[in-house]
């Protein structure tokens, strides 16, 4: 997964429609060609414009998206993690958290009427802004929960970091080396963040080689309703 796990990133909320779905649709709109499938999840698959909207939204929060093939990658984690996470019943991000991200995502702009033009111009409304924000604070969420209890990270961890990468890096920007007591706490988490990743991509890993995930590589046209996919996506 990306960054932070990506980890920002991120389906809770993944919108997957199932085959059953899909047909009822091709039914009631025959000849209407609104989206492909590109991937297929056990009973569950992903569509195009899932891909499609994922990219968008990399682009609203990073200012560039991966490939198409990267997005779909990162579909496909998110829909496992996504999967355990509700099998599991853990909660939904509260109203408050979404409304505390989508601030912070608004504030690196000039000002509102950019940041709509902006989502104008990736096709992206703000209903959507808000699920996709849902989906990444779950997953994020979700992976910490599962994973940080495991992680240990011990003394000269702290104190090989410090000396073998963070005093370098500074040297090199000719900035002035902090004391190591000052900035322990900020290093024990980055180095728990790092753990943390570690363990989600060995997981994500084992998980993928025993599910059965069929690639669409010729992308095969589906027919349907835009209106009649359904989604699995939060009113947070």
């Amino acid at each position: 997964m990306r960054g932070a796990l990506s980890i920002f990133v991120w389906v809770l909320l993944l919108g997957v429609a199932s085959p059953a779905i899909a047909g009822q649709a091709a039914q009631a709109q025959p000849g209407r060609v609104v989206d492909r499938i590109v991937a297929r999840i056990e009973g569950d698959i992903i569509l195009l414009s899932q891909v499609r909207e994922l990219g968008a939204f990399q682009q609203l929060v990073e200012g560039k998206a991966e490939s198409d093939d990267g997005l779909l990658a990162e579909l496909i984690e998110q829909w496992i993690v996504q999967t355990e996470a509700t099998e599991s019943r853990f909660p939904q991000p509260a109203k408050s958290e979404v409304d505390r991200e989508l601030a912070r995502l608004t504030a690196q702009f000039t000002s509102a009427e950019a940041y709509k033009t902006k989502l104008s111009e990736l096709g992206l409304s703000a209903t959507e802004v808000r699920q996709l924000l849902a989906r990444q604070i779950y997953i994020e969420r979700y992976i910490d929960y599962k994973f940080r209890p495991s992680v240990q990270i011990k003394s000269e961890d702290v104190q090989n970091y410090y000396q073998n990468e963070l005093l370098p890096e500074l040297a090199k920007k000719n900035e002035a080396a902090p004391r190591r007591t000052d900035v322990e706490g900020q290093i024990l988490e980055l180095l728990t963040q790092r753990a943390i990743t570690d363990l989600a991509t060995k997981w994500l890993d084992d998980t993928k080689s025993r599910l059965k995930i069929e690639n669409d590589d010729a992308r095969r046209e589906i027919v349907m309703h835009s209106h009649s996919i359904a989604r699995s996506s939060s009113s947070v």
